[in-house]
């Protein structure tokens, strides 16, 4: 039965692009996903036989409405609490007329119909129509098997040309000290991009406070390191508050969103993933199962091996700097010029570089080894994935800094490290995350564009949608929020770790992240294609990473604290008291930031009290619900 109605509707919504091989790919064997599926007519390109089949996939309000029911989607309440959608008590949910235009989100709508096009699944059919190599299994994801196969070459929301527009000049088209349109970002993008966002811009306030303080110790006592304890001091107790503080703000954000409340969906295979085909004990269903001890023996015989291999090398290419460092200042101290003293941060500089390109090479091959793991799951994945780049890139970053801090004890050098490689590191990221895509994404474009304008006739003023699609399938495809909170991180790290001997560290992190809601805005809005929506409920595995380098702060701290002239003079004979008592102290603080995580709740009261309330009245509605069947099953007998 052909149920893949290929129709020209108005009730078409949110659009989805399919890009195939094969035209009549999917016709005879999709089950009833009840969306409307139109193809575009030819484009420009239509002579050329590697040119994929186009079509775009939406869904009438109706449909999106039982959709909403069926991912459980939370929506406001007319008492202000957050429940779950049901169609039957529609009409009792904030915001809700009519028959429900402009109820879902687009960022939702978009999420549904990604779900209906991921739920399809094989029945009877053995393989792809005209395709006998892509074989099919009952029960298993057919656009799944579409994607491993390389049939289904891309998939992807279509910008909404007058939505954007309006976000663009609300986001980052004016200059403004007003915060982020997070509710905006939110119904465009859905709840994953806007926790970024919000995460981002509560970074940088959080980091004002630093900042405002940091500036007189940097300009009024440039040399006195002993009076950086006060502000080592500061540093940790900012850490612990402000992370705390973040779990309340974004766990505010996710239940005015509704995904706080949301039950996780069960988890399917990866597309990449492979193995014997077996039946899931969960499921029932046939799918790839493989050896959880095969794939430990890949990560501790290979992938553990190889990390520690790339420890080595960023190690090696350390006391390389080290030894152009230690030329640099050999030369400036015999003949003092002005182009010595500018010889002096060459070899910072270089490191910075360096730095960069290993993080780049070493994420690549970090990717291509987890792949080659063969996690089951996607959570797995991006476990093992953060795990190992968060490994490198935290050595890689900071070992030189720990160096030159415990083994050398210069604070002098420390400092110049430390403001060269942030420097340095945020005008790379800048112009490789920013300015690189942007120019390479504008030669495209305007190669399409002339593609395009030979065949256009004088009455078309605007770009046929056919084009748009492919204008927009051209665009690079944006990998998700990993390296964006990969380089918050290194920045929180730079900022916590060592800020105390640089106190401008705040100031300068305070500028970049400025600058990079501005950048990230503009990448999102222009050079990317649309992501899918990702409804998140925090920020997931990035909490545990910056609460880990908040640990490593507090000992970072209390060592420079303990290295200080100031301190060292109440143990002028005993240098084994000291360590001691700095190690007594540093476990004090632990013990305090963890009593101070502990005492702070995660979610704040009045949303427990919302999220109890809904729990207590589920339960009663599920013993009513229990209650009336014991009666109808005792009426059956009677």
């Amino acid at each position: 039965m052909e149920v893949w109605k290929f129709i020209c509707s108005p009730l078409l919504v949110v659009s989805v692009v399919l890009l195939l091989h094969s035209m009549l790919l999917t016709l005879s064997f999709v089950p009833g996903a009840e969306l409307f599926v139109e193809q575009l007519g030819p484009s420009v390109e239509a002579q050329e036989k590697e040119n994929p089949n186009i079509f775009l996939v939406g869904a009438s309000w109706q449909r999106l409405l039982s959709g909403a029911e069926d991912v459980g989607l939370f929506k406001e309440y007319n008492d202000g609490s957050m429940r779950g959608f049901t169609r039957a008590n529609k009409h009792n949910f904030k915001d809700f007329k009519g028959d429900g235009d402009g109820f879902l989100s687009m960022a939702e709508c978009q999420y549904i119909i990604k779900h209906e096009l991921e739920t399809l699944r094989a029945k009877d059919e053995t393989h792809v129509p005209g395709h006998s190599q892509a074989k099919l299994y009952p029960g298993k994801s057919i656009i799944r098997r579409l994607l491993s196969k390389g049939l289904l070459i891309q998939i992807f929301p279509l910008h909404e040309k007058e939505e954007l527009k309006r976000l663009s000049f609300s986001w980052y088209k004016k200059v403004k000290l007003s915060l982020q349109p997070l509710d905006d970002i939110r119904h465009y993008y859905g709840e994953g991009q806007a926790l970024y966002f919000g995460f981002l811009e509560y970074f940088t306030f959080a980091l004002v406070p630093m900042a405002l303080i940091g500036v007189p110790y940097y300009l009024f006592d440039w040399e006195d390191y002993d009076k950086y304890v006060v502000f080592a001091v500061f540093n940790l107790i900012w850490c612990t508050v402000i992370l705390e503080l973040w779990k309340r703000f974004s766990a505010s954000l996710a239940y005015s969103w509704g995904t706080l409340s949301r039950k996780k969906a069960f988890e399917e295979p990866r597309p990449g993933f492979h193995g014997v085909l077996g039946f899931n004990p969960v499921t029932g269903r046939e799918e790839p199962l493989y050896p959880t001890a095969k794939r430990h023996l890949r990560i501790y015989l290979v992938s553990l091996p190889f990390v520690l291999l790339c420890l080595y090398l960023s190690l090696y290419v350390m006391m390389i700097y080290f030894q152009m460092e230690g030329w640099a200042l050999s030369v400036h101290d015999e003949d003092p010029t002005f182009w010595t003293g500018i010889l002096i941060f060459i070899p910072s500089i270089i490191y910075a570089v360096v730095i960069e390109i290993m993080n780049l090479i070493y994420r690549y091959a970090a990717e291509f080894l987890t792949e080659w793991e063969n996690h089951r799951l996607e959570s797995s994945y991006q476990n093992h994935l953060v795990l190992k780049v968060l490994v490198f890139n935290f050595f890689n970053c900071f070992a030189s800094l720990f160096y030159i801090a415990f083994v050398m004890q210069d604070m002098v050098l420390l400092r110049q490290s430390l403001a060269t490689l942030l420097i340095t590191s945020q005008i790379l990221n800048q112009f490789m995350e920013a300015f690189l895509p942007y120019w390479l994404q504008r030669r495209r474009n305007k190669k399409m564009i002339r593609k395009v304008q030979k065949k256009r006739t004088l009455e078309e003023k605007e770009l046929p949608l056919v084009e748009q699609v492919r204008l927009e399938a051209d665009m690079s495809t944006y990998l998700g929020t990993f390296d964006d909170y990969l380089e918050l991180f290194l920045l929180f790290g730079y900022v916590s770790l060592f800020s105390c001997v640089y106190p401008l560290a705040a100031v300068l992190v305070v500028l970049n992240n400025i600058t990079e809601v501005y950048s990230d805005a503009f990448k999102m809005c222009q050079v990317f294609k649309r992501p899918f929506s990702d409804p998140a409920a925090n920020i997931g595995v990035w909490q545990l990473a910056f609460e880990a380098m908040s640990v490593i702060a507090v000992v970072t701290n209390c060592a420079l604290i303990g290295m200080s002239p100031q301190v060292k003079a109440y143990f002028p004979e005993s240098e084994t008291q000291l360590i001691l008592w700095t190690v007594a102290i540093e476990h004090g603080l632990l013990a305090f930031k963890f009593i101070l995580a502990f005492l702070i709740p995660d979610i704040p009261k009045h949303i427990q009290i919302k999220l109890s309330r809904l729990e207590f009245e589920s339960l009663e509605a599920l013993k009513k619900k229990k209650m009336l069947e014991a009666v109808e099953l005792s009426k059956t007998f009677q």
